[in-house]
């Protein structure tokens, strides 16, 4: 198949089930011949390869250990140009009643070869509040990784390596032991979502409860926190500093 201006038709199947994948990628070929089918068995592998694939369509399965398909779609949101986007899933009916009525393409698994003709002729951009929507259907609320687009591509981080997420200007810096992101993202959004996992120190600081070592008094009377992993210590507020040492004592 031939997109308007010549470009073929590049297809990412993100799956981690290899029959599955097998089948999709096999149903594809048939109903697109002419198309440029990739195939990936997680998330993770997808964001990496997802700049130099530039997929026009993604086919993606929603149940996926590590990093699951609402997840992926939710960062493949954040790229300049996102593919359109299936969903694969075994929900049954009244889950995927909820899902047509998102308007958001899916496949019911196994995937019919007249479902999948249909879904992709109805593949499109998934918006945030459809995101949003799905995710409330999963049994993880937040994500297992924070990602960022750089000249690199796009580049993610498990939540569980970042130390601290400092607000800088209008980005907000994902710091871990070896490397930082900065995100597009309010520091209100990640407290929100990570809340259980993370705790605000500062108006313009979350730092991680699992990575708290220690709470400091400096010279100049001013309170800080130290951080496993990283050399810098981070600035505590009067507001907050009854917080952190109440999660300190609770230990």
């Amino acid at each position: 198949m031939l997109l308007a201006g010549g470009g073929i038709l590049k297809i990412l199947v993100i799956d981690d089930e290899p029959l599955a994948r097998e089948r999709l990628v096999r149903l594809v070929k048939r109903l697109q011949p002419g198309a440029q089918c990739s195939e990936v068995a997680s998330g993770q592998e997808a964001l990496q390869l997802v700049e130099s694939l530039g997929p026009d369509l993604v086919l993606l399965d929603i149940r996926m250990p590590g990093m699951d398909g609402i997840e992926v779609a939710t960062h493949l949101d954040t790229l300049e140009n996102p593919p359109a986007i299936v969903f694969c899933t075994a929900f049954d009916e009244y889950a995927l009643q909820a899902l047509q009525h998102q308007a958001v393409a899916y496949l019911l698994k196994p995937v019919r070869e007249s479902e999948l003709a249909r879904a992709l002729g109805a593949a499109g951009r998934v918006n945030r509040m459809q995101l949003a929507s799905l995710r409330e259907g999963q049994l993880e609320s937040s994500r297992s990784h924070v990602c960022s687009q750089t000249h690199r591509g796009l580049e993610t981080m498990p939540v569980e390596e970042v130390r601290c997420f400092l607000a800088v200007l209008k980005c907000v810096s994902a710091r871990g032991p070896e490397r930082e992101l900065l995100l597009q993202e309010s520091l209100k959004e990640l407290e929100t979502e990570f809340g259980d996992r993370f705790i605000r120190i500062h108006r313009n600081a979350l730092v991680s409860l699992a990575h708290l070592v220690g709470l400091h008094r400096e010279e100049d009377g001013s309170w800080c926190v130290e951080l496993d992993g990283v050399p810098d210590r981070v600035a505590v507020s009067r507001r907050h500093l009854a917080d952190v040492k109440q999660q300190l004592l609770a230990r």
